[in-house]
């Protein structure tokens, strides 16, 4: 079986220094109970990753997991990419918390993600959510996250740290409106332009997959349905990643105001 193939199969390999530092902090800061269990680091990056190793070996000891110096193959054999620079960690699994009343701020951004088909797609729309700054994420039961690995590191560990909740999809939008949350879904009918609606918070906005995208349950709740304005005639779809960057940016910098 190929390494790509294999990617589902390695759901709590984490590769790379991006994604283990991510999952440190997450586990400081509370935001998730996953556990790392060993570190491996490839034998003869001894030297060239002193700095990283010397910081993980401070790290075992407060969080109590195993380093391990072993051959390449070893983490090459156990690895979906080749950016892991030598270091992977073997982890627990995250319980993700049920949604509820007491997980939501006043005056926030909330993104659900439904019906997006590829983990990768998923793990850089996490990317861009976390970094406009987004106080959490809600999905459905079945999801992405039970391939940590995959998603860590397409969205740069990110994943770790954007509070994550599970919720059915119906449900969690009545919840939002029930605390006075404004709920937009990105579409075509019957659409504002992104660049024109209101987007004050509080705020709960629903991204679909290109495929799928939003069941009409979803949309029959909505306050809004907004649509991305292209410069062209482009008849096509922008890739949920692209579009939940998009729309991120667009409501941060509306909320900056």
């Amino acid at each position: 079986m190929i390494k790509e193939q294999s990617k589902f199969f390695n759901s709590n390999i984490f590769e790379g220094m991006s994604s283990i530092s991510a999952i440190i902090k997450s586990i400081e800061m509370e935001i998730s109970d996953r556990k790392i269990i060993s570190v491996l680091i490839d034998e003869e990056k001894r030297k060239s990753k002193a700095k990283e190793i010397a910081f993980l070996r401070a790290k075992s000891q407060l969080l109590s997991f195993e380093l391990k110096f072993v051959d390449g193959s070893v983490i090459d054999e156990i690895s979906v990419g080749n950016t892991h620079g030598g270091i992977v960690a073997e982890c627990s699994e995250r319980t993700l918390m049920p949604l509820e009343t007491n997980c939501i701020i006043q005056n926030g951004v909330y993104y659900l993600l439904e019906g997006i088909e590829d983990p990768y797609n998923f793990g850089n729309a996490v990317r861009s959510l976390y970094a406009s700054g987004a106080d959490g994420l809600i999905l459905g039961e079945r999801n992405w996250m039970g391939v940590a690995g995959t998603v860590s590191r397409a969205s740069a560990g990110t994943s770790e740290l954007l509070p994550t909740y599970i919720s059915e999809t119906v449900a969690a939008v009545r919840l939002f409106k029930s605390l006075g949350y404004k709920v937009i879904c990105a579409g075509i009918r019957d659409s504002e332009s992104l660049f024109e609606c209101d987007l004050s918070k509080p705020l709960l906005v629903i991204l679909g997959g290109e495929k799928r995208g939003i069941s009409r349950a979803v949309l029959e709740l909505a306050d809004k349905i907004v649509r991305i304005d292209y410069g062209t005639d482009f008849r096509g779809s922008l890739s949920s990643s692209a579009s939940a960057a998009v729309f991120a940016f667009e409501i941060f910098r509306y909320n900056k105001k």
